[in-house]
């Protein structure tokens, strides 16, 4: 084993979750098990293993405290206060994600006793420097929503454009006009309309759209603007 002239800080990954519903933009929090902050809120996360990539440990953490597995995950930034963590200096490596709420339901493991999605604008005070953390992951969404498709790992396979524009409203937090939003994106021509319509709803009925990834990446090579 190799000596080292200077102390090596732990290293861990964090894992800002987003999920939408009908009314809010939603943030997946664990209720810690264990010390520092036991019994507080706060992001998944954990140690990386000796040898372990850095994602593979966001998803292993992911996947250990939340059930959740096979979903969009980016790295966000690095945070390293070493005032950070009470027990020791910590460098974690944060990421964020995007998954359809509906059928990603939570589930709690290992140090977490408890997995539950929260609105953005109403979460209680969470561990360590995890609301620091949170706030650059919403800046990040916001600005890759406006050059970038990642929006669509919100919705279901199939979705309304009212659900598509609401989306982008809740994440910009701010109004945008139906009939310039509608007739951007249908010329980007990266929208496939089925010939279904939605079910069981109480208004009329909208047709459903989906995305059309390929068409997507073909005209991205095209020099492709999506901003909206």
């Amino acid at each position: 084993m190799p000596s080292y002239e200077y102390a090596r800080p732990a290293l861990t990954t964090d894992c800002v979750v987003f999920g939408l519903d009908e009314e809010d933009l939603k943030v997946l929090l664990i209720k810690r098990g264990l010390t520092p902050f036991k019994g507080k809120w706060a992001l998944p996360g954990g140690f990386v293993r000796e040898g372990e990539d850095l994602e593979k440990s966001a998803r292993r953490e992911l996947q250990e405290e939340t059930g959740l597995k096979d979903i969009f995950l980016e790295q966000l930034y690095t945070f390293g206060h070493p005032k950070r963590d009470p027990r020791e200096h910590v460098v974690t490596v944060a990421y964020y994600a995007l998954v359809n709420l509906s059928e990603h339901p939570p589930t709690a493991d290992t140090d977490a006793d408890e997995a539950a999605w929260f609105p953005f604008d109403d979460l209680p005070k969470l561990a360590f420097d995890h609301s620091e953390i949170l706030a650059s992951a919403r800046e990040r969404l916001r600005s890759k929503l406006r050059y970038s498709p990642i929006g669509f790992e919100l919705l279901p396979e199939k979705f309304t454009l009212t659900q598509l524009q609401s989306l982008y409203e809740r994440i910009l937090d701010e109004q945008l006009d139906k009939r310039n939003f509608r007739k951007k994106l249908l010329k980007l021509e990266i929208l496939e309309e089925t010939d279904e319509i939605e079910q069981d709803v109480a208004h009329r009925a909208a047709r459903l759209y989906r995305f059309d990834r390929k068409a997507y990446l073909e005209k991205q090579e095209a020099g492709l603007n999506l901003e909206i």
